[in-house]
């Protein structure tokens, strides 16, 4: 089966995914423009930076800013390959045939994005390898079809290189068939904005929280594996825009989270409130 012989229920299959509005996002630098030349060229591309920096709303903006479906899988390690691709299931009719996320993009032009992608199993990422060069094809081969991408698909993986090591790292056999852009947290005065815009709290209470941000992240590798996102800041605006404390609310969304140690705990609440 080819692109040209689609099923009558395509539309309905496909247009679940479409991002309905604008996101907002607030670009740091060119990445924008990198994507947008990157796709057209259909150059698969990685997303590579810290936990809660963006990543993903690029994304959903970059796919809604190209009126293109977004497909999104969330990778872990008991992940197969019959997730990805799909898989027979039985129901009162018999078999039947299931697409998985990353056939469904293929045959119907969407964006696929494996998120934090390292987290497969590396057997698992084989099977894009198809999809990521001259071929763009994608075998399935339990159902003895050879899918042919549809020529706006697209796929996009993401991970966090901080969390690298031996037994969770790409191979370079797969790294080298993509395009990749690095993602950091914002600079100050746009972290932010950031916060203010997506929290609804005050630029004071924004910079307040980006300055506590700021100094958990100099802790990273001195007690804490990762400082505070600026997901996690967005999160602690949220609960103090509906009334909670500011003290309070940090504890719950910024130190409570990253960490178990009471001395580290101790020390983060000291800085909590330093600021408030």
């Amino acid at each position: 089966m080819t692109n040209m012989n689609l099923p009558s229920d395509t539309p309905g299959v496909i247009e679940q995914y479409r991002i309905p509005e604008e996101p907002y996002y607030r670009a740091i630098g060119s990445e924008i423009e990198l994507y947008e030349a990157a796709y057209a060229a259909r150059l698969p591309m990685m997303l590579k930076g810290p936990t809660g920096c963006g990543k993903t709303r690029f994304i959903e903006y970059m796919a809604w800013r190209l009126k293109r479906p977004l497909v999104t899988l969330a990778c872990n390690e008991d992940m197969t390959a019959s997730d990805l691709v799909g898989r027979y299931l039985l129901d009162a009719e018999g078999t039947r045939w299931q697409d998985g996320p990353l056939t469904l993009a293929a045959r119907y032009g969407a964006i696929c994005y494996l998120d934090e992608v390292v987290e497969a199993r590396q057997d698992t990422a084989v099977v894009i390898h198809p999809l990521t060069d001259a071929r763009r094809c994608l075998p399935l081969e339990k159902k003895n079809e050879l899918v042919h991408a549809h020529p706006d698909f697209q796929l996009v993986i993401s991970y966090n290189p901080g969390y690298q090591s031996i037994l969770k790292d790409l191979k370079q056999s797969t790294k080298q068939r993509f395009g990749a852009l690095d993602f950091h947290y914002p600079a100050r005065d746009v972290e932010i904005e950031i916060v203010a815009h997506e929290a609804g709290v005050s630029g004071e209470i924004a910079g307040r929280l980006v300055s506590i941000g700021e100094k958990t992240r100099n802790l990273k590798g001195h007690g804490l594996e990762e400082g505070v996102s600026t997901r996690m800041l967005i999160h602690a605006g949220h609960l103090i825009a509906r009334g909670i404390d500011a003290v309070a609310a940090c504890r719950v969304t910024l130190v409570r989270p990253i960490t178990d140690d009471a001395d580290m705990r101790d020390a983060l609440d000291s800085v909590i409130t330093a600021f408030f």
